[in-house]
């Protein structure tokens, strides 16, 4: 049991922490980009420069901050319910790693679209004019991306199954 409780705090000081890295970046950026020309990293590779982005991803659902928040909570809500339902044990490690970085980047986002009403972006990659993100768009993109190459390469068949099945876990 004191490992469970020495896991769960590590856990709390671990979302903690990545939220806390985000929310800063975005003060930073509001601080030394807001107002002021991009502030070019590599040329023509990366540069920082403000952006206030009322939508999602690619701003889809720009200007639908209520659907937003509440479809933001409510993954959140699903994914601390499965962060504490999966099984106890080594086997289901990285999904819980998978699973705070996603949480960090969604309550980080959601921090911004209740306290500003839009999310801060600020990171922009030149090459590809791709659209511009921020720390916990890392994070959720990397959590997604390592959990699908976890559930195709690492869990058979039958643990991704129970993985994203319901009442799966509600036994333990």
């Amino acid at each position: 049991m004191k490992t469970q409780k020495k896991k769960f705090f590590c856990s709390i000081i671990a979302f903690c922490s990545l939220l806390l890295a985000d929310q800063y970046t975005k003060y930073l950026a509001i601080l030394h980009l807001k107002g002021k020309p991009p502030l070019v990293l590599l040329d023509r590779i990366l540069e920082f420069s403000y952006l206030e982005n009322t939508g999602a991803a690619f701003s889809s659902f720009s200007g639908k901050q209520t659907f937003l928040i509440i479809l933001t909570a409510l993954v959140i809500v699903i994914l601390i319910w499965r962060f504490f339902t999966l099984p106890v044990g080594k086997r289901f490690f990285w999904i819980r790693l998978c699973l705070l970085f996603i949480l960090s980047g969604a309550v980080g986002n959601l921090i911004d679209r209740v306290t500003r009403r839009y999310v801060v972006d600020f990171i922009y990659f030149v090459p590809i004019n791709f659209p511009k993100f921020n720390v916990a768009d890392i994070y959720i993109t990397v959590g997604v991306a390592v959990l699908a190459a976890l559930m195709l390469f690492y869990y058979s068949d039958e643990e991704c199954g129970a993985l994203l099945s319901i009442d799966t876990f509600s036994k333990n």
